[in-house]
């Protein structure tokens, strides 16, 4: 098998679609600002950890979305969602991310600070987005989420803002855990943003459930999702697999997260490569690296060291991302070079 050293793989050009920038908040700048916001410090260095990170496999989806609350609590003013987002940027371009997608969700910005509008703190973020793209040669697209879990009303709100800033958001993004959450009730708020010209992707078939595959169908044929967020659960249903796979809808796999979340017990039974077996369009991606602790060059040491990726394995995700991805063409364009000759 190839060998591929750290170092190897930081150096592979990615493209990633799949990444919460609200969860991406760098660890020394969550231990220098915590503080400042009112958040007392665990008084050991695990113990902090313990209080922000999931750095191991947590009961399930459910248990890490209550973890990323503590983090939450951090993005408190204008200044730091600038600061989050210019650092989310650096970050990954140093990591070798070349296209980026970030996305994050007005209502969960917003639960606890009063003074963040949703205008405010888009427009926060998109200041520390600018400022990378003016330092660093990368591209960068920014996604809406509407949280499955707040009442229609907030959903309908979070949509109509998204269609309102179409200019600098490229998508709109179902997500938050799917447990008891039928995706088809949001349904006419989706096809009223793809009307408005937003793209459509959907967190679905992350956790595993009965309803899992059956609602990345839905997913795709009633909300008109072009990609959809995780659906490693389509390797439980040859007849939704096929689907996806004949629509040629990409998948947005987080091998990390998916193992942190418990979706699969082990990395030896994340399904990655039997979804790409089986012809199903697969990219990588690093979903909440801040809250993990990881980059997105981790995922792909997993997919190395686990799964026997090599680097022609790791290109040809990359190009189905590339292919993929919601940033326009034109400014994708400009990097058709360095990523294929």
């Amino acid at each position: 098998m190839e060998k591929l050293y750290s170092h190897n793989i930081r150096d592979i050009l990615k493209v990633e679609l799949h990444r919460h920038l609200d969860c991406s908040v760098r660890w020394s700048t969550l231990t220098e600002l915590a503080p400042q916001v009112g958040i007392p410090l665990a008084p050991t260095s695990q113990g902090q950890k313990d209080q922000f990170l999931i750095t191991g496999p947590m009961k399930d989806l459910g248990s890490v979305l209550n973890k990323f609350l503590n983090a939450q609590k951090v993005l408190a003013s204008e200044e730091i969602l600038t600061r989050i987002a210019f650092e989310a940027c650096e970050d990954a371009y140093n990591d070798g991310i070349r296209l980026l997608e970030l996305r994050y969700a007005p209502t969960f910005i917003a639960d606890g600070h009063k003074n963040l509008t949703f205008e405010k703190i888009h427009k926060s973020l998109h200041k520390g987005i600018e400022m990378a793209r003016k330092k660093y040669h990368m591209a960068i697209g920014l996604i809406c989420i509407v949280q499955r879990i707040k009442p229609f009303a907030e959903a309908e709100k979070v949509v109509d803002f998204a269609i309102a800033h179409k200019d600098s958001f490229i998508a709109l993004d179902l997500a938050d855990n799917e447990d008891g959450f039928d995706p088809k009730v949001f349904a006419p708020l989706f096809q009223k943003a793809k009307k408005a010209g937003l793209r459509i992707t959907v967190h679905s078939g992350e956790a595993p459930g009965p309803l899992s595959a059956q609602w990345v169908k839905d997913s795709i044929e009633i909300l008109g999702a072009e990609r959809i967020g995780h659906g490693i659960q389509i390797v439980n249903d040859i007849q939704v697999l096929n689907f996806v796979r004949d629509r040629r809808i990409p998948l947005e796999v987080c091998p990390i997260s998916n193992y942190l979340t418990q979706s699969f017990k082990t990395y030896e039974e994340h399904p990655i490569r039997q979804l790409m077996n089986a012809g199903v369009l697969v990219t990588i991606n690093s979903d909440d690296p801040g809250v993990f602790a990881t980059t997105l060059s981790d995922d792909y040491e997993v997919l190395h060291r686990v799964h026997g990726f090599s680097t022609a394995d790791f290109h040809r995700c990359n190009q189905v991302a590339f292919d993929a991805s919601f940033i326009s063409e034109s400014e994708k364009n400009r990097f058709m070079t360095e990523f294929f000759g």
